[in-house]
């Protein structure tokens, strides 16, 4: 490795710049059941974001911890936005 690389900034080596450094909180998402009327905090890896062509096909999903029920939600521009900067993964659909 090259000096620059081993010292860091500034003479700052990047293990103790990292040092004080906590863990990070999960990410988590409030949602609500149509069917239960249930309401709680998902983590990102309970949901799937779908993009689609249209505002009609782009949506995102979960489970309903609470009652089981299959949820489908439509997801705008500013949910697409939230979702997939929360590590919500994410399906790409094209139309043929």
């Amino acid at each position: 490795m090259s000096e620059s690389a081993t010292s860091g900034v500034r003479g700052i080596s990047v293990a103790s710049a990292f040092a004080d450094m906590r863990s990070v909180a999960p990410v988590v998402f409030r949602a609500g059941c149509p069917d239960c009327r249930g309401r709680f905090e998902l983590a990102a890896s309970a949901l799937r974001l779908a993009i689609g062509a249209s505002s009609r096909t782009t949506f995102y999903s979960f489970t309903c911890p609470e009652c089981g029920a299959a949820v489908r939600k439509p997801a705008g521009e500013r949910i697409v936005e939230l979702l997939t900067g929360g590590g919500v993964r994410t399906l790409r659909l094209h139309s043929m």
